[in-house]
């Protein structure tokens, strides 16, 4: 937590989390302001930016404030928001990459834009509805995982730097969600039981064909290959694949096939069986350093792959470009454009980068596949 007595500007969504971290910060005595960022114009559809970042949501944040006496102010970043992140996102799937718009919003946006904005306002520092907890360990700041496993968003904060983190704060790393709840209701019911956000909020209905054919078009068909060179099928744009995907793809087969590559200067989505599909090394972009100074030797570490994946041992070797990580044990749907999060047994976040090519594991075989 700040320093007692700091002034913080509280990122505000209008959803559960973000409305409990204004009330304890406001009972706890902090000078306070709540600031919403505004993602979308005057219109939207009504499934976009809701229950979070939406008008709506941005009415609500500002009715909780009013209710905790805090001031409210709106951040406008409708334009950027599309440019740097929406039409990003669209492009990546048309190239064949599977990319994480959260990562990259918070270190552009809520964590870029927002940051420069209360720099402005005179904030010392800025605090999220985030369920990850913050450590100074020897002088670094490190992020840790929640308290609380089920709502752990610490794998998309892991990019964040030094100095952004030294302005953070996150009250919810030790609580629940229902506990944060309870909190929220604290001051208005309504905030306390509202519904959980989307993952991404930008696409409708969980459905993100549409967002990326309105930047990139509807791309064109291509064939569905399996690993010897066999037409299986057609696709109808290699966006709407992501490797790992079993279902959906117009394709029948004795045994069960994955995607297992997507070749977008060929416009192939290329399959394979279950044994075909796994990955027991890859190599990244640059490492962002967490809790761990930059290193060059090799280390030990436990690698996310994914939000929701349960990390494996591995070891990351530093090189120029980025690192080289290899897994205790192969994984499915190793992609490029995630991100891997390094962390130590105790949960911390060592360092992390944006996965970039992957050596597809078999007992047959081993076949290196970049973007």
């Amino acid at each position: 937590m700040p320093p007692p007595g700091a002034r913080v500007m509280i990122a505000m969504s209008g959803g559960v989390d973000s409305a409990a971290v204004a009330v304890l910060l406001a009972e706890a005595g902090y000078d306070c302001l709540g600031a919403t960022l505004r993602l979308t114009g005057d219109k939207e559809e009504v499934t976009v930016f809701e229950p979070c970042c939406g008008l709506q949501a941005a009415e609500d944040a500002r009715r909780i404030c009013d209710a905790l006496h805090i001031p409210h102010r709106t951040v406008r970043v409708v334009e950027v928001f599309e440019k740097t992140i929406i039409r990003y996102f669209a492009g990546q799937y048309a190239e064949g990459r599977t990319p994480n718009p959260c990562i990259r919003c918070n270190r552009a946006i809520k964590f870029g834009m927002l940051f420069k904005e209360a720099k402005g306002l005179g904030c010392d520092y800025v605090a999220f509805g985030h369920y990850a907890r913050l450590i100074n360990t020897g002088g670094r700041m490190t992020l840790a995982r929640a308290a609380y496993p089920p709502k752990d968003q610490s794998y998309v904060l892991a990019p964040l730097t030094q100095p952004q983190l030294r302005r953070s704060c996150f009250p919810l790393g030790d609580m629940t969600k229902e506990e944060a709840r309870e909190v929220a209701r604290r001051i208005d019911v309504k905030a306390g039981n509202k519904a959980e956000s989307q993952e991404i909020c930008f696409v409708p209905l969980r459905d993100y064909v549409p967002v990326v054919e309105k930047y990139t078009g509807s791309g064109k068909p291509g064939p569905i290959r399996d690993l010897e060179g066999k037409v299986l099928g057609q696709h109808e744009g290699i966006h709407r694949y992501t490797i790992g995907q079993r279902r959906g793809m117009g394709i029948s087969s004795e045994r069960p096939l994955y995607v297992v590559w997507l070749d977008a200067p060929n416009n192939t989505v290329w399959v394979g069986r279950d044994e075909q599909s796994l990955c027991d090394s890859f190599e990244t972009s640059p490492l962002f350093w967490g809790g761990m100074a930059p290193e060059e030797e090799a280390f030990s570490a436990l690698v996310q792959l994914r939000y929701r994946h349960e990390a494996v041992p591995g070891t990351v070797t530093p090189t120029a470009a980025g690192a080289r990580v290899s897994l205790s044990e192969a994984q499915r749907a190793v992609t490029p454009g995630q991100w891997a999060v390094f962390y130590d047994d105790s949960g911390h976040v060592l360092a992390s980068a944006k996965i970039e090519q992957f050596q597809r594991w078999s007992d047959e075989s081993k076949n290196t596949f970049s973007a």
